[in-house]
């Protein structure tokens, strides 16, 4: 698998175990809640938008009755004055507005229909809340319950943080101690064997005046003999103290690791095009013809991951950043585009790169590759 590929899935899985953790079941019920509350408030503002332009359109209905009433008596008054012309006149005039207060009214009726339907809608709709709430209520109790209880049974079954803590600390002193106990008991065994006083140890102990106390005659002989043991006994370390204090011999470390030479593609290329994130910076769509020399830079990379070599990582780190940067077009962070490949930042170390790439554990030692 490569550093790319690696670095993608890395980079998902810690997105995914972020929302998840910070997500609270209690705070979604709320919010859906609250998404609820305005929807039905705006169910209640398109019942008064549609109630405003029903009256508006009853107003314009009867302000034209009112025209069309006015030139009707003006027709019949001008009859009876004789004046057909004028009469003629205003019965013309009442027939271009008849059609008007016709085309008005049946507007007027699919007005007041919506209206209704936008009530009933409504009221649906508050009932559905109000069961809701009750529902949200009662889930947040028991949300609240179990998690009051898982965290009581953590404590007490000792799997909560807090407790591991407190027994990981009790199992280091309990070490501690059986350590000091044993160390004690040692000491105390060789204190009570006088090995410790040994003169041949460094002791202040006298073992002529031991054996005189003890009854033991000890004559001249001994005493030399004694001496002789004690001085062939501490030559005897001299010589194996300079063995072992020879330089061990000295290895030659290999040369560092040469990155290979990269050539740079020439501008864009007809072939499509892939969204690049270089860590830490930005994404950029860059032309795909350079996913070939991407995916050699890739190897370069492992393999100078693999063999421990700083110089070369971040040599090469440094020119995938500036291939891309060059050859690429920076996108905004919340256009809704996948990323195709991810590298990592241009200062990235290698003790960086090994955390994020590796488990722990599962590393490979520096200079595993060269080994």
């Amino acid at each position: 698998m490569g550093v790319f590929k690696r670095v993608s899935q890395v980079f998902q899985q810690k997105s995914n175990a972020l929302l998840n953790k910070v997500e609270d079941p209690t705070q979604a019920l709320d919010l859906s809640y609250e998404k609820m509350l305005e929807n039905l408030q705006q169910v209640r503002k398109s019942i008064a938008d549609v109630l405003t332009s029903q009256k508006r359109l009853e107003a314009q209905r009867a302000q034209l009755k009112a025209q069309y009433d006015k030139l009707q008596g003006q027709a019949r008054q001008a009859l009876q004055q004789g004046q057909e012309d004028v009469a003629k006149m205003a019965l013309s005039r009442a027939s271009v507005i008849q059609p008007q207060i016709d085309s008005l009214t049946p507007q007027i009726d699919q007005l007041a229909q919506q209206e209704s339907a936008l009530e009933e809608t409504g009221r649906k709709l508050n009932s559905k809340i109000e069961a809701f709430r009750a529902q949200r209520d009662t889930m947040k109790a028991q949300y609240t319950a179990a998690k009051a209880s898982s965290q009581a049974l953590e404590g007490l079954t000792g799997l909560s943080d807090q407790m591991t803590d407190v027994n990981l600390m009790m199992d280091r002193a309990k070490d501690k101690i059986e350590q000091m106990q044993s160390r004690a008991a040692a000491v105390g065994e060789l204190a009570d064997s006088g090995v410790l006083d040994s003169p041949a140890l460094g002791g202040q102990g006298d073992d002529i005046e031991k054996a005189l106390a003890q009854g033991n005659p000890t004559t001249d002989v001994d005493l030399q003999l004694a001496a002789l043991k004690a001085e062939l006994s501490a030559g005897s370390k001299a010589e194996l103290n300079a063995a072992s204090g020879q330089p061990a011999e000295v290895v030659q470390a290999a040369a560092p690791l040469q990155p290979a030479e990269v050539v740079q593609p020439a501008g864009a290329i007809s072939g499509g095009t892939m969204v690049v994130r270089i860590l830490g910076e930005g994404r950029f769509r860059v032309p795909a013809s350079i996913r070939g020399a991407l995916e050699g830079m890739d190897s370069a990379l492992e393999s100078a991951l693999n063999s421990g070599d700083q110089a070369t990582f971040s040599m090469l780190v440094d020119q995938v950043a500036a291939m891309v940067r060059g050859n690429g077009t920076e996108l905004e962070d919340t256009a809704s585009v996948q990323d195709d490949i991810i590298v990592p930042a241009s200062d990235t170390t290698l003790e960086e790169a090994k955390k994020l790439f590796y488990n722990e554990g599962d590393a490979p030692a520096d200079g595993a590759a060269q080994g």
